[in-house]
């Protein structure tokens, strides 16, 4: 399978740059089973959602995981990008210099914080801080919110409240999952009183998601691990909307890849863990009948998961077919509702 089956061009003017005022005011492009795509409002959500289905949504929250500072010798700038948690004190993380950081480099953050590179592990370094200080600790009184590569401007105030979930009560992302964004608490509200079941697993969405795969072959890639949570709850939840005839759907690409990550051992279960489930067409979905994203970046993970759950002919249509119509893409941009369609 060839990654550029998956690549389109996507002029810069469809890239949402910023959140409109109001999160349930985007657009929304439905891709049913069976016909046409249909143009319409993400308030439409409620007439797409029936009594007995099952909402889920993931309650990750973006941490301020961007750090500036300098090379404590050569005073040089850096930028480092905390992925997750190893140690209290140790974490990976990205780091932006003008050439490759060896072990044993020390940097200081703008705030005064020592940070030491302690190894490799992948495309990430392995960083420790000073003072026995907790990495979580640095970040909150010194870390800037994320905001994804294809943002051109610095974060601001409005970030801090758009770019995260209004359910968002668990820290560890670097990333929101973003077709979360969409949802207010009124949305919420009326959709649980038309008897709609709302459940919430936690995936923390690392850096890795923003990767194009830069293998000539799909299957060549290796995914990036992020860790998550399903409860018995959820799993209770949806076992009981699938013995009732209700639907499972799944609010965004994170949610799928957790949900689908613990069924992978045949049967749905509670898992708390790590997962590197890479979905791509052949994919046999266990859980997951409906899916509300928004639109991804070409050539990547989540495009070629979304491709395996609705069509890849059909999933790229549409994606022309978005472009063609101005649709908002990316993280601050339109959400479309798909339904499962195994190639």
């Amino acid at each position: 399978m060839d990654p550029n089956n998956f690549d389109f061009h996507l002029p810069h003017d469809r890239i949402a740059q910023s959140p409109l005022s109001e999160r349930t005011a985007c657009r929304l492009l439905q891709m049913p089973r069976v016909g046409g795509l249909i143009d319409g409002q993400f308030a439409d959500i409620k007439h797409l959602l029936r009594s007995g289905d099952v909402l889920v949504l993931n309650n990750t929250q973006v941490l301020p995981a961007r750090l500036y500072g300098r090379k404590a010798t050569t005073g040089g700038r850096i930028e480092i990008l905390f992925e997750r948690n190893m140690e209290l004190d140790t974490f990976l993380g990205q780091v932006k210099a003008s050439k490759p950081l060896r072990v044993g480099t020390s940097m200081v953050t703008d705030g005064g914080v020592v940070i030491t590179v302690e190894g490799r592990e992948g495309a990430f370094y392995k960083l420790r801080v000073s003072d026995a200080q907790s990495v979580r600790s640095v970040l909150q009184a010194e870390g800037h919110l994320p905001l994804p590569p294809y943002i051109h401007r610095q974060p601001s105030g409005l970030d801090d409240v758009h770019y995260q979930t209004v359910f968002s009560t668990c820290p560890g992302a670097v990333a929101a999952p973003t077709a979360g964004l969409h949802f207010d608490r009124s949305m919420m509200s009326e959709l649980e009183s038309a008897g709609i079941t709302i459940a919430m697993i936690t995936l923390h969405v690392g850096a890795g998601t923003f990767q194009p795969i830069r293998d000539s072959h799909v299957a060549a890639h290796r995914m990036h691990c992020e860790w998550y949570s399903v409860p018995r709850s959820v799993t209770e939840s949806i076992e009981k909307a699938q013995r009732c005839g209700g639907r499972i759907i799944a609010v965004g690409t994170t949610v799928v890849r957790a949900l689908e990550s613990a069924a992978s051992g045949g049967q749905l279960a509670p898992f708390k863990g790590y997962t590197d489930l890479f979905i791509y067409p052949g994919y046999a979905f266990r859980v997951v009948d409906c899916l509300i994203t928004n639109f991804h970046l070409p050539r990547s993970t989540l495009l070629m998961m979304v491709s395996a759950f609705a069509g890849s002919e059909r999933v790229m249509a549409a994606y022309r077919h978005a472009i063609d119509a101005d649709y908002r893409f990316f993280s601050y941009g339109d959400a479309m509702w798909l339904e499962k369609v195994t190639e």
